[in-house]
């Protein structure tokens, strides 16, 4: 199992690349690097775009994914052909977007006047961070619900002593440009890999039609608990969901 760090994120230098980039690197490494000619690969939140990206990019190298959501709606969708569970899920996104979406905006858009804001105060770094795992995570009103203090902690430690707050955040714009050019924003490729979902309760309520759209989903689930950040909130239901897929004759 490898579990690498993403340019700009913690462990790595501080450089921000777009997904695709990322992906490449990730390709170059499993494969150039560490001798592994197949392999499969699983993720969500940032992970989600770069391990796409490695599907699409590596499609006889990256033999099945797995992911926590699919991508959302990015304006060039055509409703009109859309299941009433899918209106309903973008109904729902652009909600979102407009209730918790300001920190993609402003990430987006002016990540410097973020950042440096964010590396000189660590109250302000553990607001920024604390924030979205209490919103995100499954949590019932209490944050410790669903993460230790050591966790969080450990979290926020990691990106004030490497100072990656700022790569970090502009990666988000990187990824705008990448997407959203002068001729308006790209279609999404269809992953045609065999593809595991795991739609948890504190995330975006994804119905299958939609998660069709962007992958080839050989397996769906909706899961018990958890959030968007499954791995570190519900790491045991989520490491055994990914053994149900990529053990099975569906991945294979």
């Amino acid at each position: 199992m490898i579990v690498p760090s993403i340019p700009g994120f913690g462990f790595s230098d501080h450089v921000s690349l777009a997904d695709d980039s990322t992906a490449r690197i990730f390709a170059h490494l499993m494969t150039d690097v560490l001798g592994y000619q197949n392999f499969v690969a699983a993720g969500g939140d940032m992970g989600t775009g770069i391990i796409k990206s490695m599907a699409v990019q590596y499609p006889q190298t990256v033999k099945a994914i797995h992911l926590t959501d699919v991508g959302y709606p990015n304006g060039t969708e055509d409703w009109s052909t859309m299941s009433p569970a899918e209106q309903q899920f973008g109904q729902f996104i652009q909600y979102w977007w407009y209730s918790e979406g300001a920190y993609n905006m402003i990430q987006s858009t002016k990540p410097q006047t973020l950042a440096f804001g964010l590396n000189d105060s660590p109250v302000g770094l553990a607001s920024w961070i604390l924030e979205k795992f209490n919103t995100w995570s499954d949590n019932k009103g209490n944050i410790e619900n669903s993460f230790t203090k050591d966790e969080l902690l450990t979290n926020i430690t990691i990106y004030w002593v490497t100072e990656t707050i700022n790569s970090t955040i502009r990666t988000y714009l990187e990824n705008a440009r990448a997407s959203y050019g002068p001729q308006g924003p790209k279609a999404p490729v269809k992953v045609e890999v065999p593809s595991g979902v795991a739609v948890f309760p504190a995330e975006a309520p994804m119905p299958i039609e939609w998660a069709r759209r962007m992958v080839n989903v050989k397996r769906f689930t909706r899961m018990p608990q958890g959030g968007h950040f499954a791995a570190l909130e519900v790491p045991e239901a989520w490491v055994g969901e990914l053994n149900a897929f990529f053990w099975s004759a569906d991945a294979n």
